[in-house]
Order: C-alpha cells, then structure tokens, then sequence
C-alpha cells in the first residue's frame, strides 16, 4: 500500500507537472495562433481596405483627372473642402440628418421596443417583422418608392388634400425648405426597425426583478423606463448610434436616387458629391480630399462614443 501510494502520488506529480508544462506551452503559442487565423484575413483587409485608403491619401494631394499626368498641390484640395460652400454644405447637410438617422430612429426604436415587450410573443414577433422589413428592400428601391410618394400627384398629396390639408401640398423633393427633411424621413424609416430589433433583444436581457423592486418602490410606466430599461440597454444604444451615424456620415443611394444633391444643392451630402466630383468633374484629388475628411469625421465621432460607453459599462 505504501508503494502504491508513492506511486499513485508521483503519478500525480507527473500529470500534474505534464498539464502545467503543457499550459505553459499553450501561453505561450497563443498569441502567436491567434495571429495566424487572423492574418488571411488581415491581408485581405489589408489589400482592398487600407492599401485604398492609403491611394486615397495620395491623390488627395494632387490635381488628376484620373487619367493624364497628376499635379501637386498640397493641401489645396482640403482647403476647397472647408472654403467652397458647395462642399461645405454638403457636409452640413450630413450633420442635419444625423437627427433623422440617429435620434430620430433611436427615440422611437425605443418607444416600438417598450411597447413590444408588453406584446404577448405572437404579436410581438409579427410587429419586430413589420417593423424589420424596410432593412431588407434595397435603398435604390426604397429611394424610387419614396420619390413617387413625395411627387406632386403622389400618395402623400393625396392623403393631405383627403382630410383637408390640400394648402399643405408641394412638390416635397423640388422645395428647398422640405427636401432634406423628406429625405431624413426616408432615413428614419429604414433604420428604425434595426434600432427596435436591436433594443428589443437588450431588453430581454433585463432581470424581470428589477422591474419588480420599481413598481414596489411605486414607479410609473416612465420612471420604470428612465430606472430600468435605459441603463439595461446602454449597450445596444451604443451600437445604434454608431450604426446610424455613420449610415447618416455615409449616405448616398437614397440622396443619389431620390435627388441627385438638388435642388441647387439642398440636400447634397459627401457621398454623391465625391461620386460627382471622380466621374463627373473628373477630379479624383478634390473627391479624394473630400472622402479623408469624411472618414475623419466618421471616426471622430464614433470613437469617442465607444470609449465613453465602454468606461460607463
């Protein structure tokens, strides 16, 4: 018995000693594994995103028509980008849908996710399906939709001058005041029921005691939400915002298929003039200029955000 007990010990000793050697081996190859899963596609990244990225760059330091000799000029095509008012007011008018895009969606995402919880699962399914279904038909399709909705003998018209409205009715894509906001409500519409699957999935990971503990402490529907629901999906706002800034940064089809940036340039954003600016104009330096700055503000405000929300949670 002894003897077996020594040995059994040693035995433990040895698998032991094994699995702490075989750990450490591991420690220190996994940096290294991990390195060569990610590098196939790294290098495809690398080869279609960055090294783009990076002529973009280059050409925006240049006079080229994207054909004949290029020419330096420094920073003379970023300087246009904050001196033309035709630029700059493109990139204004991609600050100004940020509000139809990002808050707009988010607010009533949330409002459509508070409701849809109190759905029975039938009901709700069905309503997060109807809800849903803008994000699968194409932008250009939805664009066209929505151009013959907005046109002066289209439904929308139709409906206003119905219940008496008809002093309301314009050409709502031809008007200067009205056209932007027309597009920003198309921008809604597409992306609200992304914000309300996204919420309605944060919500249900909300602990159903809270909600008990706040009706005991005796809130309200609306206290109940600022107290419980908000802070339950801070990270499924994150993902919203940012989702929805950068659709509101980087809008083109429905700018491009609705408007074309007019009428005299009224809701002209980044996306179509740099399309204008490459293929119609024939400057790639100036096109190019304006995407760095866009990807720059891009990333100026979605950076941040991540950072705060992630120190917050």
């Amino acid at each position: 018995m002894p003897v077996e007990g020594a040995a059994g010990a040693r035995g433990v000793r040895l698998v032991t000693g094994g699995s702490r050697r075989t750990r450490r081996r591991g420690e220190r190859r996994g940096p290294w594994a991990a390195w060569i899963f990610v590098l196939p596609a790294l290098a495809v990244y690398a080869v279609f995103t960055l090294q783009s990225l990076a002529r973009s760059v280059q050409y925006s330091f240049y006079d080229w028509n994207g054909i004949g000799e290029a020419r330096w000029v420094g920073l003379a095509n970023y300087v246009e980008v904050f001196s033309d008012p035709r630029r700059v007011t493109a990139l204004v008018n991609a600050f100004k849908l940020i509000f139809f895009y990002s808050f707009l969606s988010i607010a009533l995402g949330l409002i459509a996710a508070t409701l849809i919880r109190g759905l029975n699962s039938r009901w709700s399914r069905a309503s997060q399906t109807l809800l849903f279904l803008p994000q699968v038909v194409p932008l250009v399709g939805a664009g066209i939709a929505w151009t013959w909705l907005y046109s002066s003998d289209g439904a929308i018209n139709q409906i206003l001058s119905a219940v008496g409205l008809g002093s309301v009715t314009r050409a709502w894509l031809a008007d200067f005041t009205f056209a932007l906001p027309a597009i920003g409500i198309v921008g809604t519409w597409v992306l609200i029921g992304l914000c309300t699957m996204l919420l309605s999935a944060g919500m249900t990971k909300i602990d159903p005691s809270l909600y008990d503990a706040a009706r005991v402490d005796g809130a309200g529907p609306v206290r109940e939400f600022f107290a419980v629901t908000l802070p339950g999906v801070r990270g499924e706002l994150t993902v919203c915002l940012t989702v929805t800034l950068i659709a509101a940064l980087a809008n083109f089809d429905v700018v491009y298929t609705m408007t074309l940036g007019g009428p005299g340039g009224s809701t002209m954003v980044p996306g179509v003039d740099i399309y204008q600016l490459a293929f119609n104009q024939a400057r790639v330096g100036a096109a190019s200029a304006m995407g760095v700055v866009l990807m720059v503000l891009v990333l100026a405000l979605v950076l941040p955000l991540q950072r705060i929300m992630r120190e917050r949670s």
